[in-house]
């Protein structure tokens, strides 16, 4: 029987394991830095990754720091939307990794959110992430989604309580979003104490793989954290090396090599 979208998705995580290593999650803004390359370079990373998040460009990321807001800003002056970023994935058939989307609630909503459903599984989406839609607002993109088995990826953070925190790991489908710190993506800051005992937390009240990322550059960042989840993000420090040319394989790859 095959998988749902979203149980893709969970499966890719959970193959890491055994290999040794925790799961990788590159993040990448659609389209940048070379919009031409745009699928060119998603299967790249897909050699060194295990699920892929695809940043959706958005005029205001709030909770981007400066290295993706200049990714998403130079991406939508390129002319990169959602419907192009769906229309360059259905016409590129298997990448090679589950991708999910991550974008704000505002092009979701645009695009028309049945449509967005049907679309985006032709595409070979398995999910998304909405960093600025509640839980308590979610359910009509919840139920658009499930209706394709797609999966709506919660976050969570250090500052989430705990009766929120449970909530949130109990509807979360495909994998939980452990954010390492409070802020914006990409600050160049060490892991925060206690970090180790809110990954456990978090872990202990879902049996979907977690994966924990912001700020995360290092190979030690990764090993630190895949002692404790299932999977590592990792965003900024990849769309820097993309901006400088860079092939992204040797990065990836050396982020887990010593995990």
């Amino acid at each position: 029987m095959s998988l749902l979208p979203r149980e893709r998705i969970t499966a890719a995580l959970e193959a890491a394991r055994p290999a040794g290593r925790p799961a990788l999650v590159p993040f990448i803004t659609a389209g940048y830095p070379d919009k031409d390359a745009f699928i060119s370079t998603l299967k790249s990373i897909a050699e060194a990754g295990d699920v892929i998040e695809v940043g959706v460009p958005f005029s205001d990321p709030m909770a981007d720091g400066v290295t993706i807001q200049r990714s998403s800003h130079a991406a939508i002056a390129a002319g990169v939307s959602l419907h192009w970023i769906i229309d360059q994935l259905r016409g590129a058939g298997d990448v090679g990794a589950p991708l999910v989307l991550m974008s704000y609630l505002n092009p979701l909503l645009a695009y028309g959110l049945e449509d967005l459903a049907r679309d985006a599984v032709a595409a070979g989406v398995c999910g998304f992430i909405v960093p600025d839609l509640p839980w308590e607002e979610s359910a009509e993109l919840r139920a658009a989604l499930d209706t394709e088995g797609l999966a709506l990826v919660q976050l969570v953070t250090p500052a989430t309580p705990p009766e929120r925190l449970h909530t949130l790991c109990a509807g979360s489908q495909g994998f939980v979003y452990a954010v390492t710190v409070t802020g914006i993506t990409g600050g160049d800051v060490e892991l925060p104490e206690g970090l180790a005992h809110y990954l456990d937390t978090v872990k202990g009240l879902t049996a979907l793989p977690v994966c924990a990322g912001f700020g995360v550059r290092q190979p030690d960042q990764v090993s630190l954290i895949g002692r404790h989840v299932a999977g590592v993000i990792v965003g900024s420090a990849l769309v820097e090396r993309l901006e400088a040319g860079e092939d992204p394989r040797p990065f990836l790859r050396s982020l887990t090599a010593a995990a």
